[in-house]
């Protein structure tokens, strides 16, 4: 019966070190760090030494998570959601070190290092263990941005990252460079339209990135001008349209001023049957909340039917004036040509005469010798 009793202080000792995460000397479990914030799809390390009593051996080291129970808590190495990520490094020593890759959201668990020996009863449970905490990351944006202000993007996280951190950022899927920071803000000073876009983050060396996020940049109209169409000779009767084309966001509201009446409101502005008196300046105006635009008046020339027959009657009249002008042109510039050419050749013979009368003349004035 007293053997009985020593054997039973032993299990009891255990039973404790088990439950309340009691340690001595002679059992111990120790982890660096003990606390981990891991980014989602990262590999996490932890380090893990353990020590028992001399004179046992051990039979059985893995790892395991909460709660501690009772019973006999599983091997996570056994798990299929574990299995093909984790790792142990360690061995049947002192070393418990252990690696899961690839983690995710749903990793977030206390995790503890058991180790079971050839003594009945002797098995340990490092308690407390590690805190694992996985994040993912997400794009802070203000909701309102005018062209000009001051804008601070933030990568947040749900905890603060074990290891040390490099920012990424990304505008449209394409890196930002130049913006690579221990810090986790991404700072545009004086923002401009073309900072808008879709904003994503990412911790250099790992291959998660954050949902995108939409940056609107508001800014006042620009670039206020009108088409027109038809764009050249408009007659009684036709149907003109006239467009305010303007760059602006939030987009602009739009209203028609011929003189300084306001006669119409929308980005188009169609007059159908046209008539002589809507001939006249038109400009339209591009307003919203942070400022407004006019364009450049332009003209509408509205021709009645007989003045269009008139006009058609002059182009002829000019155009046929033109073509006599022309053809006579070419005829004077024919005649001069053929006159030279006459000129040229009565030339040419007269000097060939010429030569002609002082070769005779020479062969005349030769004297004669006679022998004597």
């Amino acid at each position: 019966m007293l053997m009985s009793v020593r054997r039973m202080a032993p299990l009891s000792m255990i039973f404790l070190l088990m439950i309340h995460g009691v340690s001595s000397g002679d059992w111990d479990v120790s982890y660096s760090p003990s606390h981990i914030c891991a980014l989602k799809d990262s590999t996490v390390i932890v380090r893990c030494n353990y020590i028992y009593p001399a004179g046992y051996e051990i039979k059985k080291a893995f790892w395991t998570k909460g709660p501690v129970g009772v019973q006999e808590p599983p091997d996570l190495s056994e798990d299929p959601e574990y299995r093909q990520r984790l790792q142990y490094l360690g061995d049947k020593q002192q070393n418990c070190t252990v690696r899961l890759s690839h983690v995710t959201l749903k990793d977030s668990h206390m995790y503890y290092f058991r180790f079971i020996t050839n003594i009945t009863g002797g098995r340990f449970t490092g308690y407390p263990g590690v805190t694992l905490a996985v994040t993912d990351l997400q794009v802070e944006t203000p909701e309102r941005v005018t062209e000009g202000d001051s804008v601070n993007l933030t990568c947040k996280s749900s905890c603060a990252l074990t290891d040390r951190a490099t920012f990424i950022w990304y505008r449209n899927s394409q890196p930002l460079t130049e913006r690579r920071d221990r810090n986790n803000e991404l700072l545009l000073q004086s923002v401009r339209r073309e900072d808008s876009g879709r904003y994503s983050c990412a911790v250099d060396g790992h291959t998660h990135i954050s949902p995108a996020v939409q940056l609107n940049v508001m800014y006042a109209p620009q670039y206020t001008f009108v088409g027109v169409s038809p764009c050249c000779v408009i007659v009684e009767g036709d149907s003109v349209t006239l467009n305010c084309i303007s760059d602006s966001n939030p987009p602009a509201e739009i209203s028609w001023i011929k003189g300084g009446t306001i006669v119409g409101s929308g980005r188009i502005y169609n007059i159908s049957k046209i008539s002589s008196g809507d001939s006249g300046e038109y400009k339209c105006k591009s307003i919203n909340e942070h400022g407004e635009k006019y364009s450049d008046a332009v003209t509408l020339n509205v021709m009645s039917i007989g003045c269009l027959e008139i006009l058609y009657i002059s182009i002829g009249v000019v155009c046929g004036a033109a073509v006599i002008i022309t053809m006579v042109l070419i005829w004077v510039s024919k005649r001069m040509k053929k006159r030279n050419d006459t000129l040229k050749s009565q030339l040419s013979q007269s000097r060939n005469h010429y030569s002609k009368r002082e070769a005779s003349g020479d062969e005349l004035s030769e004297p004669v010798y006679e022998n004597a």
